[in-house]
């Protein structure tokens, strides 16, 4: 793992790294990001409906493959996504968009 792996990991997708509270808040409930450009973040789910959960997300980086795209990660059918605070389920990396 390199040193921007290692900035990266543990931190909430969308704050930035000198932000005084870049990780996980108490109450909210996260998605861990899987593989890809934005491996080891945490994305805020918090307040999203199991719909929403089940259909994923495009997710603007300038890490991808496409600068200025979007990496798409999704949950894996059948894998558990438990409603309620803290890290509930995971999401996978399966592509990059423009």
């Amino acid at each position: 793992m390199n040193g921007d792996e290692q900035l990266l990991r543990g931190r909430v997708y969308g704050r930035d790294h000198d932000d005084p509270h870049p990780g996980p808040l108490p109450h909210h409930t996260y998605a861990t990001l899987i593989g890809g450009p934005l491996d080891g973040l945490l994305l805020d789910i918090t307040g999203w409906r199991p719909e929403e959960v089940g259909a994923g997300v495009a997710l603007p980086t300038e890490l991808g493959q496409f600068p200025g795209g979007r990496s798409v990660y999704e949950p894996r059918p059948g894998e558990p996504c438990v409603p309620g605070p803290g890290v509930s389920c995971r999401f996978h990396y399966s592509g990059d968009i423009r």
